[in-house]
């Protein structure tokens, strides 16, 4: 290995975490899908597929993680490439990498994940390098080969990505959009993105539910709280550093009971920890928000059940040398979501909030509960409370942007930062 070459590391620069077979889930503002993937339990079959995510790091030399987690059978992807993503279904001229032998299959067994092999993005100093493409967007391209089978998704993006019709196994190898009619505001098999990157650079994983995958912020806004926190800290000249989101909808510290059977929020939080944080690259810090869910009506659990479960939670972390920030949880009193508003759920919250507060477990605690509760009506705060992509009121558990901003200014305080 090269002295440049020691200087550098993988660090993972985008996630999003597998959570179950297309279509468990709860995906925003999902176009209709029924014309451009059929069966579900057939999948894609031949069939070209562009994802389209938004990396916090960039560097010349990219790699994916392709997940076949909730697969049946061996899922085979061709025509891999990656490229900077120019609007719609297209790719930016020039910019597109792929492998050394593009032709290539890669073969990922069921129930497991596959790094590809390193792309080195063509031009990338004249394409601005760093910080030229921060905000930038890179889509990843690959057909289908054969039928996928059950396919491994992360429901809730928050942006679009497109998929070709079925039988199309063409049009990933083509800069245009022209092949891909379909729309999706989910992504389907790619679960990481890892960025060569000088040693001193990190990741920070946000961990958690829908608090953290952007439930009632904008489609295509790129205005989660993960979103947020990174342009501040791009402000604030910590480029070191990769925010990247490992937040499941409707995600629970405990449940589901039965790791092997897919739930609509994914696998309990205890049991994706190594895969959604520890496996990935380059993770110094992890801000854990987490156990609305668990104490919901349909949850059940109580405060002292779900603390113990962080306590084993962190543990695991810190013997991995990673930091933990964790948090209060904001309140959920009279919320119209289902499962949501009880006053049974609000006073497990509150034992939860105080326990934390009086008998730390984390590293750092941000105090999301004073930050977004209104102390008067002890529900979220009004200020708060909306949906950013419908327009519409909101749900009395969700914050919209601008309380996602919010969550970002609190969570900011509490990270280690170096000067």
């Amino acid at each position: 290995m090269s002295a440049g070459s020691a200087a550098h590391h993988w660090v993972t620069t985008w996630a999003a975490s597998a959570q179950g077979p297309y279509p468990l889930g709860a995906p925003i503002a999902q176009p209709d899908l029924s014309a451009a993937l059929p069966d579900p339990a057939t999948g894609a079959v031949d069939q070209s597929m562009r994802m389209v995510v938004r990396p916090t790091r960039w560097s010349r030399r990219l790699r994916l993680r392709i997940s076949n987690a909730h697969g049946n059978r061996p899922l085979r992807l061709r025509g891999l490439g990656v490229a900077l993503h120019a609007g719609g279904g297209a790719l930016l001229p020039g910019s597109a990498a792929h492998p050394d032998k593009p032709d290539a299959t890669l073969e990922v067994p069921a129930g497991q994940a596959r790094w590809t092999q390193a792309f080195t993005l063509p031009g990338f100093d004249r394409l601005g390098a760093e910080p030229g493409l921060q905000g930038r967007d890179l889509a990843l391209s690959w057909a289908v080969q054969g039928a996928s089978g059950p396919m491994t998704w992360h429901a809730k993006a928050m942006s679009t990505s497109y998929l070709a019709a079925p039988g199309d196994d063409g049009a990933c190898r083509s800069d245009s959009a022209l092949g891909f009619p379909h729309t999706t505001t989910s992504w389907f098999f790619v679960d990481a993105v890892d960025a060569w990157l000088p040693q001193t650079a990190q990741a920070v994983v946000a961990f958690g539910d829908s608090l953290t995958d952007g439930t009632a912020t904008t489609l295509n806004g790129h205005d989660r709280w993960t979103d947020v926190l990174q342009r501040e800290l791009w402000a604030a000249g910590h480029h070191a550093v990769a925010v990247v989101n490992a937040g499941i909808g409707g995600n629970q510290v405990f449940g589901p009971a039965d790791p092997t059977s897919p739930a609509r929020g994914g696998p309990a939080a205890l049991h994706r920890l190594q895969r959604d944080v520890l496996s990935l690259s380059g993770v110094r810090q992890v801000v854990w928000i987490e156990g609305i869910n668990d104490f919901s009506d349909n949850g059940g659990a109580e405060a002292d059940a779900v603390i113990a479960g962080l306590r084993e939670g962190v543990a695991r972390l810190h013997a991995a040398g990673v930091r933990v920030v964790g948090a209060t949880l904001g309140s959920a009193l009279g919320s119209r979501r289902p499962g949501h508003g009880s006053p049974s759920q609000d006073a497990r919250r509150r034992a939860f909030n105080a326990a934390l507060r009086e008998r730390p477990i984390f590293d750092a605690l941000v105090d999301l509960d004073a930050a977004m509760t209104d102390p008067a009506s002890g529900t979220l705060a009004a200020a708060f409370n909306g949906d950013s992509t419908f327009g519409e009121p909101g749900d009395g558990v969700h914050p919209h942007r601008a309380g996602h901003a919010r969550m970002a200014q609190a969570v900011m305080a509490q990270l280690r930062l170096a000067p």
